[in-house]
């Protein structure tokens, strides 16, 4: 049997214009990363409104993904998108970048992602990516997948490690035997409905985590409705990083360098127009933690099952 580790959200209000609470399943104290996905947020399905202000990036890639309500993108590289359910938007942050996020919608259901750029590409340029993801029809419901391969499909946009992502919903008393690459280790993050993974309910909000060796799982939707899952996978990633604010660094001092250049809006991060929200004109870095922030160190690939 596949073995299973839970992991249990936190509430983060992120307050400010951004004025919504989100639940974070990553980071966490026993799971920083899963493949390269270093963050990943999930919010809704509420009346809420998102209104976030230039704001920078280093070393990293943001994944947007909505299950309802529209989102408009502006960025430094002279990008700009209105963001739909559907739409995979992929923004690779390399050497630095910036950008806003205002809602065209007042309801809002969907998750943000991260992945962390590896040494030889961490300072790569700016660049965003959208892509429209088909919808594959399956006998116990629908999935898009939006990051590598899956259930017979396969997305054409760039990452810079081996990456899954992929959105599945499953009819009432649905079942599923999802096939796995063993290489990788994934986490399957319920956003609704009464899930089953291996036997263990997984409630919405939480995500099970299965290490490399794991060639499948079974997931089941024991409900009376429809049930969402968002699949998570890649590839352990086994450099370590420093991840403050929106900044992915090797150090504390490299942090910090952003952090100034930052504040003293260096070109590093670029400008742009476009950003039409409530907020300031540029969003101020937080102060640094007092004490020398330190690399994350890579958990091990494998399930930490309770006995």
């Amino acid at each position: 049997m596949t073995a299973i580790e839970r992991i249990t959200s936190r509430k983060v209000p992120l307050g400010g214009p951004r004025a919504m609470t989100v639940h974070r399943t990553l980071p966490h104290r026993q799971r920083p990363t899963i493949g390269a996905w270093c963050f990943a947020d999930h919010y809704g399905p509420d009346e809420l409104t998102m209104d976030v202000p230039p704001h920078p990036h280093t070393g990293l890639q943001t994944v947007s993904w909505l299950f309802e309500g529209e989102i408009k993108h502006d960025d430094a590289g002279n990008n700009h998108a209105i963001v739909h359910p559907g739409d995979l938007v992929i923004m690779t942050a390399g050497h630095g970048i910036s950008h806003s996020e205002v809602s065209q919608s007042t309801r809002l259901h969907g998750v943000q992602l991260w992945t962390v750029l590896p040494e030889e590409h961490r300072d790569s340029s700016r660049r965003l990516d959208v892509y429209k993801v088909p919808r594959t029809e399956l006998d116990c419901g629908y999935a898009h997948v939006f990051l590598g391969s899956l259930l017979g499909q396969e997305s054409p946009v760039q990452t810079f490690t081996p990456l899954l992502g992929a959105e599945i919903v499953l009819n009432p008393k649905a079942t599923l035997r999802l096939e796995l690459n063993p290489t990788f280790e994934h986490g399957v993050l319920v956003d609704t409905g009464r899930i089953d993974i291996e036997g263990e309910h997984i409630a919405p909000t939480e995500l099970a985590y299965m290490g490399i060796g794991e060639d499948h799982c079974t997931i089941n939707n024991t409900g009376d409705h429809q049930a969402r899952i968002v699949i998570l996978g890649g590839e352990p990633f086994e450099e370590p990083f420093v991840m403050w604010w929106n900044f992915i660094g090797r150090s504390h001092q490299e942090i910090a360098r952003y952090r100034e250049q930052w504040q003293h809006q260096d070109p590093r991060f670029g400008s742009f127009e476009g950003y039409q929200g409530k907020g300031p004109a540029w969003l101020p870095a937080p102060a640094l933690p007092n004490a020398e922030m330190r690399a994350r160190v890579p958990s091990k690939p494998r399930a930490q099952v309770e006995r």
